[in-house]
């Protein structure tokens, strides 16, 4: 998959992962400008409707130029159809429009994910449109981090409870070894029930639980 170029490169952590009975989303929220943190609120997980979800990482008007264009396309195609856009459906629009920007590309890496008569699913995309499905993605600066905690605890009949507190333990792992995620952790859980970001108070419950604090 394509890396962003080294001087537009933003640090953070996001991941996706499928679960039996849904989707997790989640990420840091750490903004960083070269070495200095430019923010410690910032929003990388975005509901884009009850059944679908992106995680952001990459320059910060990109990402929320995008994320409110793909918001306003998800909901025509429910406004149409009557019916939530597919998740595949959702990825491979993203990917065409990051595609159709060759000259003024969008410089992110995204992760959408979401729960549809098909099941669920996670898609990472690059800034060139590639679009690939899989049962985990982590992507950001603090994704080598993630990915040998997920090798290691993901398994294909997690619950998004398990889930949930997989993608704790992944973020935490990042943001005690990469400079540029920190600041907290967003969750996102897609079930059949909706969309849910878990507060602040549960994540550090599940973390004090997993005697990670």
């Amino acid at each position: 998959m394509a890396s962003l170029p080294k001087e537009v490169e933003t640090g953070t952590t996001t991941l996706g992962l499928v679960c039996k009975d849904g989707v997790i989303l989640a990420a840091d929220r750490r903004a960083t400008a070269g070495y200095m943190i430019a923010h410690k609120k910032t929003q990388k997980v975005y509901k884009l409707d009850d059944n679908i979800g992106l995680t952001t990482a990459g320059l910060v008007g990109d990402l929320q130029t995008l994320a409110r264009y793909i918001t306003a396309e998800v909901e025509l195609y429910k406004l149409k159809r009557n019916v939530p856009m597919p998740v595949e459906a959702c990825a491979t629009l993203t990917a065409n429009i990051l595609s159709g920007s060759r000259y003024y590309p969008y410089w992110v890496q995204l992760v959408i994910g979401g729960l549809d008569r098909n099941g669920g699913h996670v898609y990472s995309l690059d800034a060139a449109g590639g679009s690939l499905p899989d049962k985990f993605v982590s992507t950001g600066s603090g994704s080598p981090f993630v990915y040998g905690v997920l090798e290691d605890h993901w398994k294909d009949d997690m619950t998004v409870s398990e889930g949930a507190d997989l993608a704790i333990r992944c973020i935490t792992a990042s943001m005690k070894r990469d400079s540029a995620s920190g600041e907290g952790i967003d969750v996102a859980l897609i079930t059949k029930d909706g969309f849910k970001i878990l507060d602040d108070k549960e994540v550090d419950k599940r973390k004090a639980a997993m005697k990670l604090t």
